[in-house]
């Protein structure tokens, strides 16, 4: 299994960036996809989930109505549409999965890191004032 994000940057506030998560070595269906982020010397934040087997997205309160999360499953690829950036965004941002034959994802535990078993190297995005 591999995850390779891309897409980060510096950017404005108020501006938009979308984050890409290349996937190899599983099968879609058989796992949840989330976007996590951190600042240095604080733990890891879910952002976003999707499981297109249990036909569900979750976000935090935090980017709720500002990001959007998506697949493309041809290209194999996960993405982050972030919009109406502030300064309080800027963080690594990881992509994750987690196996469904042994997690659920489920409003109240999507965002906990350690039922993810595979993560990208992450990818800084920076928003300035």
């Amino acid at each position: 299994v591999q995850l390779v994000e891309s897409g980060g940057g510096l950017v404005q506030s108020g501006g938009s960036l979308r984050l890409s998560c290349v996937v190899s070595g599983f099968d879609f269906d058989e796992y949840a996809i989330a976007w996590f982020r951190q600042i240095p010397g604080q733990d890891q934040v879910g952002v976003a989930v999707s499981s297109k087997r249990d036909r569900a997205s979750y976000y935090s309160d935090s980017v709720k109505d500002r990001f959007t999360i998506s697949s493309d499953r041809s290209r194999r690829t996960v993405y982050l549409q972030m919009d109406s950036l502030k300064p309080e965004d800027t963080a690594t941002y990881f992509c994750a999965v987690a196996k469904l034959s042994h997690v659920r994802i489920t409003p109240t535990t999507w965002y906990q890191p350690w039922d993810y078993d595979y993560w990208g190297p992450g990818t800084q995005v920076t928003v300035s004032p």
